[in-house]
């Protein structure tokens, strides 16, 4: 759009605004949509992050106003595609290598070596990563594994790692970060576990084989009935997600992990959420850290 600035004469483009704007109704359809798509409950003030994540697909349409791209989701796109983009657009994917450490802590103090001492233990050992993002925290699951029984192998371990986001399930199977992002990967276990990048990849970091082998990266919509996974997991792994659903999908999400989990397993969540209400599924061990007491 072009203004005028009445004080000089001058001419200049701003930006195009329109779009920023979003009426009643609009935001009311548009965050149905969501929830019932993904379990993310948008409240009121989420209304601008709406606006923001989604104007670009607006822009790549060519459309001016949210009712239209209401419509196209609901009555063009047959195929879900656009769906797809929506979901990567509104998702929000903050993650970190060895984020939370004190549950990677717990699972080479207590998970690993109980695991590796029964002697009548199931193999493999199977972990979730539910909400996998761009890969960092399976990376990090496999890094602790490799470094608690380092005379295991790939047929020993496995790790699903699952997100709603393509986009970012995409980089997380690359395994391609940047030093900043490697950050937290202690320089020693970065020396052994990732190739670092020299010429045009200077400044990039990326996952030994060794790492890939155990991860298994799969697309999965945790609202998804039944889950298409097979066999009970040791460990799962679902943390700073649940808070953003409401009440009702966070307890039916906690049902179906302890029914995911074999007895014993452990759920581990992010440190600003809690198993409420579910004393006879779930035991708190530890800071955000539930030991399922189900029979089974």
């Amino acid at each position: 759009m072009v203004t005028r600035n009445n004080a000089t004469g001058d001419f200049r483009r701003t930006p195009d605004d329109s779009r920023l704007n979003i009426a009643n109704s609009e935001f009311r359809q548009l965050r149905e949509f969501i929830h019932r798509h993904t379990g993310i409950a948008l409240s009121e003030h989420k209304r601008a992050l709406v606006c923001s994540r989604l104007a670009k697909r607006l822009r790549h349409h060519g459309l001016q106003r949210y009712a239209d791209y209401y419509a196209l989701l609901t009555e063009a796109d047959p195929e879900g595609h656009e769906r797809v983009a929506m979901i990567n657009a509104i998702t929000t994917n903050k993650t970190d290598f060895f984020r939370e450490p004190h549950h990677f802590r717990f699972l080479s103090e207590n998970v690993f070596p109980a695991w590796r001492q029964n002697p009548n233990r199931e193999r493999p050992l199977r972990m979730w990563s539910a909400a996998a993002s761009t890969g960092e925290e399976a990376y990090s699951l496999a890094v602790t594994a490799l470094e608690s029984m380092p005379s295991f192998n790939e047929q020993d371990i496995r790790i699903l790692a699952t997100d709603i986001d393509t986009e970012v399930l995409s980089r997380a199977g690359n395994g391609i970060y940047t030093i900043d992002q490697a950050r937290r990967v202690p320089q020693e276990l970065l020396s052994r576990y990732f190739f670092k990048g020299r010429g045009e990849q200077d400044g990039l970091v990326m996952v030994k084989p060794i790492l890939k082998a155990l991860i298994h990266f799969h697309w999965l919509n945790l609202l998804e009935e039944p889950w298409p996974m097979q066999g009970l997991f040791d460990v799962i792994l679902c943390r700073n997600v649940l808070i953003y659903f409401d009440k009702a999908t966070q307890l039916k999400l906690f049902q179906r992990m302890g029914n995911a989990l074999k007895k014993e397993g452990y759920l581990m969540l992010g440190h600003s959420e809690a198993i409420h209400g579910l004393n006879d599924l779930f035991r708190p061990v530890g800071h955000s850290i539930y030991q399922h007491r189900g029979k089974k």
